[in-house]
């Protein structure tokens, strides 16, 4: 039997981009001398932060790649399309289906949590198109979206670092705080919340197993303007250690109110939501002493494999160039580009998309975020980078991520020790 893939079928997009677009034009690939990679990321909204630093690694990208890339001999330019999931999900799902269906991308990108993550690989998947993703947690990406480990997708991969990476730096940095083991649990009604605080996959398992008890007051809705439920509910448990999945006006929003409520925990440590110093800024003195995952800084000892470039260079880079401090997504969104011209110049046939999936698939490279190797796992489709962590410390010239453990990435110096909030 003929198998019907996107490429053979003239179709309509959905009435709803809330299910994936189904290509309703035939590509022409070997026509093209130009490589088409889509790119969708959080420009604007909440998530904002996670694409601060895009332009300038695109601006990098691009001259990089001014020469084109090789395959088999021959030279191909590399073209990289922008666009702006504005952080909604359905938003994303609509530039997606305009990359494949309009500007007819050959290879689909996307980074910056599951809500811009997941609706681009559906987009892609369903259209055969192949799409490279990082900068969400592996399990809200794979189960997420529906994955089987048994099964896994035929055009979709992400590479980063999971819930147990998490759990591992966390539980580290509180083993090390000597504080009392009560967690206060900050979970939102998302991709990220909903995995994060799950009874058998998330943090409440894995934390009880280490003795600590976690209070779960539920789930809120993201943009929540009032979280005094969950604070008395905190104070009541007399919880020393708060920690959750937030996005920075929920985080701000309730970081705020705990003051103002008396709530003073001892340690917090918050994922997504201080990552950025921007955000730490906005905080001012109740910014410092914050904790957090650190996914990627100058001090990683990682290059590229496009130029050489360290860590340390590629951050200082940012830094001179807009006076701006460096932030964690600059690595993953040079890496993620790494992988692309990697696969670029590996595939077998640059005008079939099955070609370029099954070298997306056998990619095993050193880049400056650590290696990338899908034959890895954990599952299929999904490979990990290393994760450390650390606190917001005041260095005497402003504020600063120092890593405090790195039980789980040894080979990542520590920089500092934790030292407890007030």
């Amino acid at each position: 039997m003929t198998k019907t893939t996107r490429r053979s079928v003239l179709g309509g997009i959905t009435a709803s981009l809330a299910a994936p677009a189904i290509l309703t034009t035939t590509r022409a690939y070997a026509q093209s001398p130009t490589i088409k990679v889509g790119f969708v990321t959080p420009s604007t909204g909440p998530l904002a932060g996670f694409a601060e630093a895009d332009d300038y690694i695109l601006e990098g990208l691009r001259a990089q790649f001014a020469g084109g890339l090789t395959n088999n001999g021959k030279s191909y330019n590399v073209e990289i399309i922008k666009k702006d999931s504005q952080s909604n999900p359905n938003r994303a799902a609509e530039v997606a289906a305009e990359l494949i269906l309009d500007d007819e991308v050959d290879i689909m990108t996307a980074a910056a949590t599951p809500d811009t993550t997941n609706p681009v690989a559906d987009q892609a998947e369903i259209n055969e198109i192949p799409c490279i993703t990082t900068d969400a947690p592996w399990q809200p990406y794979f189960f997420g979206r529906g994955g089987n480990p048994g099964v896994g997708f035929d055009y979709t991969y992400h590479f980063f670092w999971g819930l147990e990476d998490i759990i591992g730096n966390f539980t580290g940095l509180w083993n090390d705080a000597g504080v009392a083991k009560k967690v206060g649990g900050l979970f939102p009604n998302d991709a990220d919340g909903n995995a994060w605080g799950d009874a058998k996959l998330g943090l409440p398992p894995a934390l009880a197993a280490q003795g600590f008890e976690l209070i779960d007051p539920g789930r809120y809705q993201p943009l929540s303007d009032d979280f005094s439920n969950y604070i008395a509910a905190f104070k009541e448990a007399g919880c020393e250690i708060v920690t959750g999945v937030m996005i920075p006006p929920d985080f701000g929003t309730f970081w705020a109110q705990a003051a103002q409520q008396g709530f003073n925990p001892k340690v917090a440590t918050i994922g997504k939501a201080i990552l950025f110093p921007s955000v730490i800024e906005s905080l001012g003195d109740r910014g410092i002493g914050l904790t957090s995952e650190i996914w990627w800084s100058p001090n990683h000892p990682f290059s590229s494999s496009l130029n050489g470039t360290s860590a340390a260079d590629l951050a200082g880079g940012y830094t001179a160039a807009t006076g701006r401090p460096w932030t964690q997504p600059i690595g993953f969104k040079h890496a993620l580009f790494e992988v692309v011209a990697d696969v670029v110049s590996r595939a077998e046939d640059l005008d079939d998309a099955d070609a370029i999936a099954a070298a997306i698939g056998s990619t095993n490279i050193s880049t400056i975020v650590g290696d990338v190797n899908w034959a890895a796992g954990p599952v299929p489709n999904v490979t990990k980078t290393p994760l450390v962590s650390g606190q917001w410390q005041d260095n005497g010239n402003g504020v600063e991520l120092v890593i405090t453990n790195n039980d789980n990435a040894p080979d990542i110096p520590v920089g500092g020790e934790l030292k407890l909030l007030g």
